[in-house]
Parts: structure tokens; sequence; C-alpha cells
């Protein structure tokens, strides 16, 4: 029988694989008709975005200690307890846009989709819970979207309050490696932590 981490291994290679056939191809396409079209920035973006992906996507699971996660546990229960929002689990919401999630915590309301806090810290999920409910607020605060740079302005916003190093390479992975890896795959990768 494999071990977690020898399948979670084995699924990235796969996607790599995945990404090297198809994606990866397509992307290319939509560089050189950006390229045609003049638009540096977005090149300079889309660049970054597979950059970061590849990080991601080609690098093994982090070994976390257990110090550490104990320490991200607690941070994250004290971020919940400072977040002014009811937040509800639910299935089947998702946010379509930053405006439709910004129009909701204006009300002091806050949906957490189940499919976007799947990660594989070995934690109790309510803190996975904490994790994207965090993170959707600090969207909100730094009013930024959904896009590579809206995640690094949303990255940045909440490792200036994490307690260390290590916590803030863990919101790192989650928060930009991860969501680099959504944006180039279209959909979200396999979850893990990783510190390329």
């Amino acid at each position: 029988m494999m071990s977690l981490k020898d399948r979670a291994k084995a699924t990235a290679k796969n996607i790599e694989g995945k990404v090297q056939e198809g994606v990866g191809d397509s992307l290319r396409d939509s560089y050189a008709a950006r390229t045609r079209d003049g638009n540096t920035q977005a090149i300079a973006t889309a660049s970054k975005v597979e950059v970061l992906a590849k990080l991601y996507l080609e690098s093994a699971p982090a070994e976390i200690s257990d110090a550490t996660i104990a320490q991200l546990c607690d941070w994250l229960w004290s971020e919940f307890q400072n977040t002014p929002l009811n937040i509800e689990f639910s299935w089947y919401e998702r946010y379509n846009s930053p405006a439709e999630m910004f129009a909701d915590i204006q009300q002091n309301h806050l949906w957490v989709s189940a499919e976007n806090y799947d990660t594989t810290l070995g934690i109790n999920p309510i803190y996975n819970f904490i994790f994207q409910a965090v993170h959707d607020d600090d969207h909100y605060r730094t009013d930024s979207d959904f896009s590579l740079e809206g995640e690094i302005a949303t990255y940045n916003a909440t490792a200036k309050r994490a307690p260390s190093l290590e916590i803030q390479k863990i919101i790192y992975s989650e928060s930009v490696l991860r969501s680099a890896a959504n944006l180039f795959l279209g959909h979200p990768p396999i979850a893990k932590i990783v510190f390329p």
C-alpha cells in the first residue's frame, strides 16, 4: 500500500505531466497572442503565474513540525476571535467575484465554501475553515481581487500579523503558490503545503 506522501508525490508528478502536455501549451499560445497585442503587463503576470504555479506543482510537500502546527492553530484561533464577521460554512455557496464577497462582508457576513479550505496540514478542519475566513477578510481589508496580484496583496496583509517565519511560509504556500497553480491549471490543484 502506498503511503499518503508517496501518493501525493505521484499525483503531483501526474499533474506536472498533464500541465506540460496540455495546459502549458494553451498558456504559451495565450502568451503568444498577448505578445502580438503588445500587452506586456499581461505577459509579465502570466509568466509570474506560470513560475509560481510550477514551484507549487513540482515541489514536494513540506515537513511541518508539531510545534509549528500548534503555533499556527493558536494564531488562527486568535485571528478568528478578532474577525468581526458572522462566518458560515457551506458546501454550495461560493463567491464568483470579489464584489459579491465584499457586499456580504459589508453586511458582517461571510460564506466559507468547503472546496476552498482543503489542506494537508493534518489539523482539525475548523482551522482550515478559519484560515479561509481570515484570508477572505484580508481580501476585503486590502480591496484585492482573486488575481495573482490580489492574492499577493492578501498574503502581505496576513503575513504581517503572523507570529513566525514558518507560519508566513505556510500562508505563502496556501495564499500565493496554491492560488497561482489554480490560475495556471484552471482548477484547484491537489492540496499540499510547499516550501520551495
